[in-house]
């Protein structure tokens, strides 16, 4: 029998609170580029020259508040991460989830390095792999919470996540939806704007195709609404975007009828993945009806983080439980020696 005590209860509870944290986080970063604020501290890792722990509460106005307070959840996170990881070495029996919680506090540490060299390197390439690594970060956290729950290391979800053929289907949905989540941070950071204003259309087309003298007329229209001009490479990345968003509403609504006969866990999740999509195509096309409204584009990065995280959690579980990897640790069982 595989004990399962009080102190890894604690350590996956304190592994839930971090990850719970890790997206508090990502909140605010979210807001501080959606709010178009993200150099409003210049320097690093100082505030304004103060420590940044010291920085006077007199001075936290306007975009500096979102930004400094996003420095100090991050410097939370990466020190409850670095608990996490004590925590996990002195109470985890096995080795693999010791590792993940290593492979945390290195990758929380670069993350934060990131966000220190993008303000003070001022390159926007920065910020998007600040972003993204933040999704794979907390994809990895929720990893270690999944793996140090009691139903998973005493194999009582097991029977849950029994899904022949769908393995596949999970994988490359969860790659295709972090790559999607990259096409929205290049946009994000980008600072471009909307470059394209109306949807489901784009100026009217179902793609559009514009010479170099309608996109001077737009431009003008831009200037002239205090808007930064736009590019044929801007609005083909929102359109690439776009149509990303379709293939993936099309692949979800063919795994979401082929999980409808898996085990109880798969079908739940693939139903709550469903309508994550749903929610998120509404937010996308909210994003552009309120011209990047803050609260609704941060909105949107937040629903499609946890459609990773979802994604994610479904290629752990899957297959960890699948009959290939209970074949493979029936066959290790059999060489270690009793």
């Amino acid at each position: 029998m595989n004990h399962y005590g009080t102190a890894r209860t604690l350590v996956f509870a304190y592994a839930l609170a971090t990850a719970v944290a890790a997206f508090i986080l990502l909140l605010s970063g979210g807001l501080v580029t959606s709010k178009g604020v993200g150099m409003t501290v210049p320097d690093w890792p100082n505030s304004y020259g103060y420590n940044m722990f010291l920085f006077p509460l007199s001075r936290w106005v306007g975009g500096i508040f979102y930004e400094h307070v996003h420095r100090l959840i991050a410097s939370g996170v990466g020190l409850m991460t670095i608990i996490l990881a004590v925590s996990l070495w002195m109470a985890e029996p096995r080795k693999w989830v010791r590792v993940l919680g290593y492979i945390a506090v290195a990758t929380v540490i670069v993350q934060g390095v990131l966000g220190g060299l993008r303000v003070t390197m001022i390159l926007d390439e920065l910020g998007i792999f600040h972003g993204m690594l933040a999704q794979a970060y907390i994809s990895l956290l929720v990893v270690i919470c999944i793996a140090t729950s009691r139903a998973f290391a005493t194999g009582g979800a097991r029977w849950r996540w029994h899904a022949p053929g769908l393995m596949r289907w999970v994988v490359v949905l969860t790659i295709l939806v972090y790559v999607q989540l990259a096409l929205g941070a290049t946009m994000r950071h980008e600072h471009a704007g909307l470059s394209i204003h109306d949807f489901p259309l784009a100026y009217g087309q179902v793609w559009p195709l514009l010479d170099a003298g309608q996109l001077s007329a737009i431009n003008a229209q831009r200037i002239a609404s205090g808007e930064v001009p736009t590019t044929l490479g801007h609005i083909h990345l929102q359109m690439l975007h776009r149509l990303m968003a379709v293939v993936l509403a099309g692949l979800f609504i063919v795994y979401l009828w082929k999980a409808r006969r898996a085990a109880m866990g798969v079908r739940i999740a693939s139903r709550w993945w469903a309508a994550l999509v749903v929610l998120q195509i509404a937010l996308g096309a909210w994003t552009v009806w309120s011209n990047k409204a803050a609260d609704v584009t941060t909105a949107h990065v937040a629903v499609g983080a946890l459609i990773l995280f979802l994604g994610v959690a479904q290629c752990f579980l899957v297959g960890s439980f699948s009959p290939r990897a209970a074949q493979l640790k029936r066959e290790k069982e059999t060489l270690v020696p009793a």
